[in-house]
């Protein structure tokens, strides 16, 4: 159950960060969720770089700060994409 949720909530963290850089319309909601996973994932590590590695984002999945993380993560994955696709940042 906890396998479906997470998919749910990255696929929301997705759509959500592909409406902030405008790539909504080119992504369907299986890219949504491949985002909103793999930026968390990414976030998670990049904060916990920042931050000494002391951030235990894993305990608490549905915190405020853990989704602001895995919001800002797939932002900065979908900013590597446009780097990679078009050059340039939108």
């Amino acid at each position: 159950m906890n396998f479906i949720i997470a998919l749910v909530v990255g696929g929301v963290i997705g759509w959500l960060a592909s409406i902030v850089m405008n790539r909504d319309a080119s992504m369907g909601i299986f890219w949504n969720v491949i985002v909103g996973c793999v930026g968390s994932i990414l976030g998670r590590f990049l904060f916990s770089v920042l931050t000494g590695g002391t951030a235990r984002l894993r305990d608490a999945p549905f915190q405020p700060m853990t989704l602001l993380v895995a919001f800002g993560g797939a932002i900065v994955l979908l900013a590597i994409v446009n780097l990679i696709k078009r050059g340039r940042v939108r």
